[in-house]
Parts: C-alpha cells; structure tokens; sequence
C-alpha cells in the first residue's frame, strides 16, 4: 500500500465514522475508528517524504472529515450534558456562574 491509497483509505473511514455518529449506531462508530487507528498506523508506517499536490489534497480532505468527526462529537456531549442537567433538576443554562463571578 502506498501512502495515497493509505490515505484514501483513512478518508473512507472517516465517512463511515460521520455516519455511524448520524445515526448514533455505536457498533459501527466502533468499528469505524477501531478501522481510522489501523489505518493512520499504517500511514505512519509509511513515513513521510516529499508530498504530490494530490497527497496534500487528500491530506486536506481528511483534516477537513476529522474536524466534521469533532464537532458531532462535541454537539453529542453537549446533548448529554443538557439531559444529565436537565435530569438533575439543573435545567436552564448549561454553564453556570463559578462561586467568584460577580454579582
């Protein structure tokens, strides 16, 4: 494997990764980044070099899919931070004024 094929590997998974984060199925969320791990591993493997336009395209791509992957994943935690607040009886805002705010 060469580091483009790598690549477009890696980028693949992060597709399936958004999905499985969409439709909240945790199995393939699982399997999905267990699948991004190895194949980052193998990209590494690879070492690096001299980069094509087209491998810093591909590169770029994957940056672009991983910060996608970051903000479902924040957008996710915070709906479980609203529900646990929400269930505790802290309903309102999800941040609260630390004991030194002012008044």
């Amino acid at each position: 494997m060469n580091r483009r094929d790598a690549l477009i590997r890696v980028i693949d998974l992060l597709h399936a990764e958004i999905a499985a984060l969409k439709s909240n199925d945790i199995n393939a969320l699982e399997r999905a980044t267990a699948n991004k791990l190895k194949a980052i591993d193998t990209l590494r493997a690879l070492g690096d070099g001299p980069a094509t336009p087209e491998l810093r395209e591909l590169a770029e791509e994957a940056d672009r899919l991983n910060d996608t992957c970051r903000i479902y994943v924040n957008l996710m935690a915070a709906n479980v931070r609203r529900r646990l607040q929400l269930l505790s009886g802290q309903g309102g805002n999800a941040y609260r004024r630390g004991s030194a705010a002012y008044a």
